[in-house]
């Protein structure tokens, strides 16, 4: 291995990835596994997860979870150690998504939101986080989203959940930091996943509008934002902490 790519090599490191069996989170785990990582892929579908590990091989573990129930992340993020070892990234990118006028949210449905994205992504980050600090290492990932850095209507909930993520970031980083902990996020562009068709669903002024503003004209791929994070999560990035890395085909600075 030469010096190059050793800098992105993950052997030896085990990565926890929240919405780890579809979309993003697969490419995320894909992307780690090539790169030598051991991945416990948590989610509530456990089908979803068994398929994915089988298609990721040996060094992939399905762990059944809801981080919304926060008082069992403790016992998940343990469990989770007793499967693949000690976690030295966390890749927060379990979510849901709502498309409704701001004035037809209900509080129920912005409190679902929120309580997913934010309170569950905070738990785990304060479980993992303390066995971090106690290690002096580790990597801690968000998956905020185009809508922290930009306008975009019926997505109210949405966006004040991945805004949230970057405020988290922020203070995480600067908090985590004297522990040999880095904390950054990846905000993806239009990414070819479950979650983007609904959202474009029977909306195909939406879509032509989208790609018309992507300078790259193009939904991305999820391994697109695989391949980000691994070198978030690398010694390759090893002095990089704090930041929202857009990974969109250059929408971010079209619109």
């Amino acid at each position: 291995m030469n010096k190059t790519t050793s800098a992105f090599d993950l052997t030896g490191q085990t990565a926890l990835i929240t919405g780890g069996g579809t979309g993003l989170g697969l490419g995320m785990a894909r992307c780690f596994v090539k790169s030598g990582a051991k991945v416990v892929l948590v989610g509530r579908r456990k089908e979803e997860l068994d398929k994915a590990c089988a298609a990721l091989g040996k060094n992939a573990f399905a762990l059944a979870g809801d981080v919304t129930q926060l008082a069992s992340v403790p016992a998940l993020v343990a469990q989770a150690e007793k499967l693949a070892g000690p976690i030295s990234i966390l890749a927060n990118n379990a979510g849901v998504h709502l498309k409704k006028p701001a004035v037809e949210t209900s509080d129920a449905e912005f409190a679902k939101v929120i309580e997913t994205h934010v309170f569950g992504a905070f738990a785990l980050t304060r479980e993992v986080g303390k066995r971090m600090i106690e290690r002096k290492s580790g990597a801690i990932l968000f998956t905020a989203s185009m809508a922290s850095l930009m306008g975009i209507p019926l997505v109210v909930a949405y966006t004040a959940a991945k805004s949230a993520y970057v405020g988290m970031v922020r203070t995480l980083a600067v908090e985590l930091g004297p522990h040999g902990v880095r904390v950054n996020a990846i905000a993806p562009g239009w990414i070819a996943s479950d979650m983007l068709d609904k959202a474009m669903n029977g909306d195909p002024q939406r879509k032509a509008k989208v790609l018309g503003r992507t300078p790259m004209n193009r939904f991305g791929e999820p391994d697109d934002i695989g391949w980000a994070a691994v070198y978030l999560c690398s010694p390759a990035a090893q002095f990089v902490t704090g930041v929202v890395l857009p990974v969109d085909g250059g929408a971010a600075e079209a619109f």
